[in-house]
C-alpha cells in the first residue's frame, strides 16, 4: 500500500463517516492511466483505492476524507454519496471478466474496510445502483454472487413474491428516484444481468427476496 495521492478529496460534510462502498471500474486501458486520471486535480475525480488487475490495492484517498467518485445519485435516502461511502475503482475496461486475482484482491480489501468501518454486506454496492440514469459499472461480467457467498455483498438466493410490486421493493432496497426503466436496467445489470424487456414476476420475486435482507 502506498501513501495516498491524488490531490481530489475534502472534509466529509456533516458529520457523515462511511457507510457504503461504491464498486467501480476505470473504463480506461491501462492502470497508469487510471491511476494519472484519478489524480489529476484538473479533473475532479477520485477513489479512495485503486485495485490492479492483479489483485494490488494502491490508497489514493485517505478513507476518513470525502472522496469524488460517486457523483450525482442516491442510496436510501443519501443524496450526498461522496460524503458517506469508500469508492473502489477497479481496473477494468468495463468489458472484460474480473480475474480472480483482482477479485480475491477486492475480497481482501472489503473484508478490511467494511471490518474498520462497520459497513453492513448490503450497504457494498454498484456505481449503477446509486445512478441508474448515469453509470453502468461495475457491470454485467462482475460477480456479485461471488461477494454474497463470503458475506460481502448480498444475493437473493432467498425466495421472494412474485406478485410483490416491483417498484416500491426497489425503494426499499436502495434505489433512488429514477425513470422506471432506468431503474429495472440498473436493477438487472446486478441481478439479472441477461434479462430484457418488460419487468417480469421474476424480477419481482428478486426484488422482494433482497427486501427480506436488510439488517
Amino acid at each position: 500500500m502506498t501513501l495516498p495521492r491524488s490531490p481530489n478529496h475534502g472534509e466529509r460534510r456533516g458529520g457523515a463517516v462511511p457507510s457504503l462502498i461504491v464498486l467501480h471500474y476505470t473504463a480506461l486501458p491501462d492502470l497508469a492511466t487510471a491511476r494519472a486520471w484519478l489524480c489529476d486535480a484538473a479533473r475532479e475525480v477520485s477513489a479512495h483505492w485503486l485495485l490492479a488487475e492483479d489483485g494490488s490495492a494502491e490508497a489514493l484517498v485517505g478513507e476518513a476524507r470525502r472522496a469524488w467518485h460517486a457523483g450525482a445519485g442516491g442510496w436510501r435516502g443519501i443524496t450526498d454519496v461522496n460524503s458517506a461511502s469508500i469508492g473502489i475503482e477497479m481496473q477494468n475496461s468495463g468489458k472484460s471478466p474480473y480475474p480472480e486475482p483482482q477479485m480475491a484482491g477486492l475480497e481482501r480489501l472489503l473484508r478490511a474496510i467494511m471490518q474498520r468501518w462497520s459497513i453492513p454486506p448490503e450497504n457494498v454496492i454498484a456505481h449503477s445502483d446509486l445512478a441508474p440514469t448515469r453509470k453502468r459499472d461495475p457491470g454485467a461480467r462482475f460477480d456479485w454472487r461471488r461477494l454474497a457467498l463470503q458475506g460481502l455483498s448480498v444475493w437473493p438466493d432467498l425466495p421472494g413474491d412474485p406478485d410483490a410490486p416491483f417498484e416500491p421493493s426497489l425503494t426499499a432496497i436502495g434505489y433512488p428516484e429514477a425513470p422506471a426503466e432506468a431503474r429495472l436496467a440498473a436493477f438487472r445489470l446486478r441481478f439479472r444481468p441477461h434479462a430484457h424487456g418488460p419487468e417480469t414476476p421474476q424480477d419481482c420475486a428478486i426484488a422482494d427476496a433482497l427486501t427480506r435482507l436488510r439488517h
